[in-house]
């Protein structure tokens, strides 16, 4: 019997992973059986349990691989375009609703509450290292504040809909800036 290459291995999973991303996204956790992410896959049942035993697995997948590209600077420009995108990924393929089915799922799962908490952290450090100077003793609550509202945005998107990143952008700047 041939042996299977690890990137096809690798492949397979990421293709049960997206299968269930999009269902999730779709139609929530709730109401997405392992049945559904074996349709949506394309997969056989089999397939999909040599990857991950349970549904609750997937879900923590998913959300491993969830990680928002964040600005790489402190700017107007650099923030709007960061909440550009997380518009258009809510727009584009409801990353949004997932978001806030996560957020939510979290609250009850401490496995995927630990998953969303280590998130945070390397979010609230990556725009921490981005503060001024000026500004850098208050580092720590910029980098708190800016990832609540960048939170909140996309949270708000999920059910309000498109929304303007006007307001978020400008209160950012205002955190930002002091």
């Amino acid at each position: 019997m041939p042996k299977v290459s690890q990137a096809h291995l690798d492949a397979r999973r990421q293709q049960i992973v997206d299968a269930a991303r999009a269902r999730f996204a779709s139609h929530g956790f709730a109401h997405t059986s392992m049945a559904d992410i074996v349709t949506e896959s394309g997969l056989s049942n089999g397939a999909i349990y040599r990857y991950f035993t349970s549904k609750d697995e997937i879900v923590i997948a998913v959300c491993e691989q969830g990680t928002e590209a964040l600005p790489r600077a402190l700017t107007a420009e650099a923030v709007g375009g960061f909440l550009d995108h997380v518009r258009a990924r809510a727009r584009d393929t409801h990353h949004a609703r997932l978001v806030a089915q996560i957020y939510a799922e979290a609250a009850v799962s401490p496995l995927l509450a630990a998953v969303v908490q280590r998130q945070l952290a390397a979010m609230r450090a990556a725009i921490a290292e981005l503060v001024p100077d000026s500004r850098r003793p208050q580092a720590g609550q910029i980098a708190e504040a800016f990832v609540a509202l960048s939170i909140s945005y996309s949270l708000q998107l999920a059910i309000r809909g498109d929304l303007d990143p006007a307001p978020f952008t400008n209160a950012l700047m205002a955190i930002i800036k002091g």
